[in-house]
């Protein structure tokens, strides 16, 4: 079957009412028939039984089942937030002394980990710029075990052969995952390019409509059996009713995926020479530095554009108080278009010289786009830039 089909036919078994879609196994603890069922249940990790919903439960497998056949995964993890993916793959694969190496240009949260919580741990980190993949060799250490990037990063949209850094980690053994929120499956596949790991915030693309929260990371089976132990330990699982929601979600993936890239290019391509603006910044604009990486990896440029405003962080402000029906908020992967500014919001931890490092200026907006029509999305966009241009005496 294709991926498009997978994602619309991959259910639990059909129970007796004979469901056509599959239902919602709302429970926190299953039943045994016996009292030696029990005990077997938890005397034998390799069972494959139901034990409690902290462990597993039929809707979260189904979901993860799904994503690992979308990503040609082997298996994986659920947990109740991306953060919480993010987090388990640190804790699971990195003990103190070791040391990670890092894309600078990853979400402020991940970055607050890196910076703030590995180091108490006696983990090290270290930190390359994605568009200099050839200084990543000489930044490898001797207790080097893990490297981890975003490509599209968020919000920078910086782009990284996948293949490429899979070389570098296989030749020194170092375990390789790939945050691929901003593609999606439906759009890279990391682990074909040579990604152990590959995770997501499920709550954005996946979800697509802005309401649950979700994680999930696939990859080799051995990784994983290990991540599933620290998340069945320390509590971060996914919910079953957030994991029926996804699960049904990612049957119109690829559908959605599909038509969040062309709005989004259109408007890219619309806006790039805009006199209000500095640049316009899109995986799939030949303009893009990376612009030959991003067609090698992607099948399209995903759902998230960015551009900076001549107007630098007032003009920001005015700009998003100057939109009259596009959506405010910190989400992103939405059915409905969203404009944020990130230094002042998901990246505001950072210090102004980070977010210069990693490309966040003061005036850049990052643009999630939506279903709706695209000449409406544009038509709204260009009003905001227009009212809130230091050229419009009412600014």
């Amino acid at each position: 079957m294709r991926p498009e089909t997978i994602a619309i036919r991959t259910q639990t078994e059909r129970t007796g009412e004979k469901e056509h879609s599959t239902p919602l196994f709302l429970t926190s603890s299953f039943v045994y028939d016996s009292a030696e069922d029990m005990a077997a249940a938890f005397s034998d990790e390799s069972l494959d039984v139901n034990i409690y919903s902290r462990f597993s439960n039929p809707s979260v497998d189904e979901f993860i089942k799904k994503v690992c056949l979308m990503e040609g995964a082997e298996d994986g993890i659920a947990t109740a937030t991306g953060m919480a993916a993010v987090n388990a793959c640190f804790m699971t694969f990195l003990s103190a002394g070791d040391h990670i190496i890092s894309a600078s240009a990853v979400f402020g949260s991940t970055h607050a980990i890196l910076t703030k919580y590995l180091p108490k741990w006696g983990i090290e980190y270290s930190y390359f710029d994605m568009n200099k993949p050839e200084t990543i060799e000489a930044m490898i250490k001797p207790n080097t075990k893990v490297l981890y990037v975003e490509t599209p990063s968020n919000p920078g949209l910086d782009i990284i052969d996948i293949e490429l850094v899979s070389a570098i980690c296989k030749k020194h053994n170092i375990l390789f995952i790939v945050d691929n929120c901003f593609a999606t499956p439906a759009v890279q596949r990391p682990i074909g390019f040579g990604a152990d790991l590959v995770l997501h915030s499920a709550t954005k693309f996946m979800d697509g409509q802005g309401r649950v929260l979700g994680g999930v990371v696939v990859g080799r089976k051995e990784l994983v059996r290990d991540m599933y132990l620290y998340v069945r330990n320390t509590g971060p699982s996914l919910s079953a009713f957030n994991a029926w929601v996804l699960s049904k979600s990612l049957e119109t993936l690829y559908v959605r995926m599909d038509k969040h890239a062309q709005n989004a290019l259109q408007i890219a391509m619309a806006l790039e020479h805009h006199p209000a603006l500095n640049w316009v910044k899109y995986p799939f604009l030949p303009s893009h530095p990376r612009y030959d990486i991003a067609v090698k990896q992607m099948s399209n440029g995903g759902g998230v554009l960015t551009f900076e405003l001549k107007a630098g962080l007032e003009g920001g402000r005015k700009f998003l108080n100057a939109l009259k029906w596009l959506s405010m908020t910190n989400n992103l992967g939405d059915s409905r278009t969203i404009a944020s500014h990130p230094a002042s919001t998901t990246h505001s931890k950072l210090s102004e010289a980070e977010r210069q490092a990693v490309g966040i200026t003061p005036g850049l907006i990052r643009l999630s786009v939506g279903l709706e029509h695209p000449d409406d999305i544009l038509e709204e966009i260009l009003q905001a830039l227009g009212a809130s241009s230091p050229l419009n005496p009412n600014a």
